[in-house]
Formats: C-alpha cells, sequence, structure tokens
C-alpha cells in the first residue's frame, strides 16, 4: 500500500535535513506503527505521505501509483486524523461531518451511524465548542472514517482519551483493519502501538533506527532470562536463572522442588526500553 525509498526531506531554512534516507513499506491490510519523540520527523513522514509537503528527495508510491502522479483524487482513498483535531466550533458534530461528507464524490457512511458508533450520539446537535479534548479527538476520528478510505493516518489517536473511551478507540481500530483498512499510525505511545501494531517503525533523529513486529524486537532486545519469586520456609525470595538449557538448570529444579513459587515471568523488554537502547533517545 505505501513504499518509501531512500526518502529525504529540509524545511526550507533549515541548517539540518528533517529527514535522512527513509525507505519502508507497509503492506495491505497492515496496522503499522511509526513511532518516535517529538522532533523525530514522524510529522514531516506522515505529511509528505498525504501529499501536504512536496519537494521531497527519493521515491513515494501510495496504493500502487508514485505520490506525484495522484490529482485530488486522492483524498478521496485516504483518511486522516490529526493529532489536534480543527473543527467547525460554532457547528454542531452532526453538522461537520455533514459538511464534509459533501466534500467526496464517493458514497459517504451516514454520520448519525458514526456518531453512535463513537459514542457521541447524544452530543450530536451540540456545538464542537462545548466538547472536550477527548470528544474531539473521537469525531475528528469519525470525521476520517467517513468515506471508508482504503488508507487511514492516525496521529496519536488515543491522545486525550480516558481509559474506556481510549479502549473503545482501539477497538474500532481493529475493526477498520478488518474490513481491510491499511493504518499508518504516528505515536510515542509505545503500549498503544505494542497492542495493535503488526509492524513498527522507530524513527529518531530522522533516521529509521528499526522495523519489525512488537513480539519479535521485544524477543531479539529482551534479557533471555526467567525471574521467580517464590516463599522458602516462610522466607519470600527470588531468583534469576538463563532461559536456554532452563530445563535441565539444577539450581532451577532444585528451587522448585524445595520452594513454593509465587510467580514465574521471561524478562522481556518494553518497546519503550527497547527503543532507547537502539536510539538512545527517551520518548516524551
Amino acid at each position: 500500500m505505501i513504499t518509501v525509498e531512500n526518502l529525504g526531506y529540509r524545511y526550507r531554512r533549515s541548517a539540518e535535513a528533517a529527514l535522512h534516507g527513509l525507505s519502508f513499506a507497509v503492506q495491505p491490510g497492515e496496522i503499522f506503527g511509526f513511532l518516535g519523540p517529538s522532533g523525530a520527523g514522524k510529522s514531516t513522514t506522515q505529511n509528505i505521505l498525504i501529499k501536504l509537503l512536496g519537494s521531497y528527495t527519493g521515491r513515494v508510491e501510495v496504493g500502487g501509483r508514485e505520490l506525484s502522479q495522484w490529482g485530488r483524487d486522492f483524498y478521496e482513498h485516504i483518511g486522516v486524523a490529526f493529532e489536534l483535531p480543527n473543527h467547525f466550533s460554532r457547528l454542531s458534530a452532526l453538522e461537520n461531518l455533514r459538511y464534509f461528507a459533501a466534500l467526496y464524490r464517493r458514497p459517504t457512511r451516514e454520520p448519525r451511524e458514526l456518531l453512535e458508533l463513537l459514542e457521541l450520539s447524544e452530543a450530536a446537535d451540540v456545538a464542537v465548542a462545548q466538547f472536550s479534548k477527548g470528544m474531539k479527538m473521537r469525531l475528528n476520528l469519525a470525521r476520517a472514517l467517513l468515506h471508508s478510505p482504503e488508507l487511514l493516518f492516525l496521529d496519536e489517536p488515543t491522545s486525550g482519551l480516558d481509559p474506556r473511551n481510549a479502549q473503545r478507540v482501539k477497538e474500532l481500530i481493529r475493526v477498520q483493519q478488518a474490513a481491510g483498512t491499511t493504518i499508518f499510525l504516528t505515536t510515542h505511545n509505545m503500549v498503544l502501538a505494542e497492542e495493535i501494531c503488526d509492524r513498527v517503525a522507530f524513527i529518531a533523529g530522522g533516521q529509521l533506527r528499526a522495523i519489525d513486529t512488537p513480539q519479535a524486537l521485544k524477543l531479539r532486545y529482551g534479557a533471555p532470562t526467567v525471574r521467580v519469586v517464590y516463599q522458602n520456609g516462610g522466607r519470600p525470595g527470588e531468583g534469576e536463572f538463563p532461559l536456554a538449557g532452563l530445563g535441565t538448570n539444577s539450581a532451577f529444579l532444585e528451587l522448585l522442588q524445595r520452594s513454593d513459587l509465587q510467580t514465574i515471568h521471561s524478562q522481556e523488554a518494553g518497546l519503550d526500553a527497547i527503543f532507547v537502547k537502539l536510539t538512545g533517545r527517551v520518548l516524551e
């Protein structure tokens, strides 16, 4: 769905390039996480992919066509939900969706259906100026889904949402994927990425540092050990053993025989720790 080769970009009046030779591909129907801290190049990359920025170097294809060959019909095929939603604040939620639906040539979904899907139906006739940030974020996603796009760009889709609504949005993202939608997700939220992304790319300083599935990255960079918490004669204790050869490790086997195990866990590294290890940057 997306092919990027040796992508570079420099902002006017900037001495440093914002992107340095990025190459990656996003498969149809994939949830692809683009992860990095503020200023890493996430938004620049996304803005190129949605044709808000031109004058880049390298090659970019979206939907099997060179990006420069797409005309205005490009926006019939993609949906975008920005981190900072921008609505007509004096209009109601329903009026906002009806206005944007009128911009598309292709059939659009019923606005009330989308409002109900995102649990905004009770606020359908309320002016958006009275919405909380979380409500605006959900309306933003509803707007991006109006025309059932084949490719969906989501920028921090759970930002400002309470845990219940964040979970609702994650479920909705999975529903879109199940319907065949490809999703390009930019975030610095590693928990979100680990939970819903098929693959993730780490970007820092305008360079890609790693691309793989979350599980593969955790296995590659996690500590290959097992940590055990136990009770022995009423006294608590902890032990850590190499995962390799665990079944024949005499100390581990003795612990199993003589102690009451409380917990046992493999020591996987989280994506945030892996990101710091690979880039030297802390996610903020």
